[in-house]
């Protein structure tokens, strides 16, 4: 494969995880029994592309992606994903409503979380006419999308660049 081709892929892979949020169950309190997960996850904002992450002691549990019946009955019957490493990043692709559930007997004591994902959210449109708007409240985000449009552009530079590339 060509180099710079390679390096362009890199470049779109990066970019494109760039916004991903990763949604720490439990937060500090982690993958663990006796804790409130639906109001964690009353508490969040999931979208497609985004993280979710388990951290537990993986001798004494682990995390199943079931189904809706799974998840009401705290059965692992016809799972759709099984994770057993403590420390678990599951990638949230679809719009959907997951299910989540611990496997070991824990899903009994609470260890389950359902989390609905929403589309990708596009740039939110002002309410406020531009000539109205604060220049101060919109210099940040205007800088960050500058930055990264600047550090985007720059790579592809140097990609090119080192690549020898005859689009330069």
């Amino acid at each position: 494969m060509d180099l710079s081709v390679l390096f362009f892929l890199l470049l779109a892979a990066v970019t494109t995880t760039v916004n991903a949020t990763d949604h720490i169950v439990g937060a500090n309190k982690g993958w663990n029994p006796g804790i409130n997960y639906t109001l964690w996850a009353n508490n969040q904002t999931f979208y497609a592309g985004d993280y979710i992450s388990f951290r537990y002691q993986k001798s004494q549990y682990n995390v199943f992606l079931v189904n809706q019946t799974g998840y009401d009955n705290c059965t692992i019957e016809g799972a759709l994903g099984n994770w057993t490493s403590g420390k678990d990043f599951i990638m949230l692709n679809d719009t959907q409503r997951y299910y989540f559930i611990c496997g070991t007997g824990g899903c009994l004591n609470g260890m389950k979380v359902s989390v609905v994902v929403h589309p990708l959210a596009s740039p939110p449109m002002s309410a406020v006419p531009a000539e109205h708007s604060s220049k101060k409240s919109a210099a940040p985000a205007a800088a960050a999308r500058g930055f990264v449009s600047l550090l985007a552009t720059s790579f592809a530079f140097f990609g090119l660049t080192l690549c020898g590339s005859d689009w330069i």
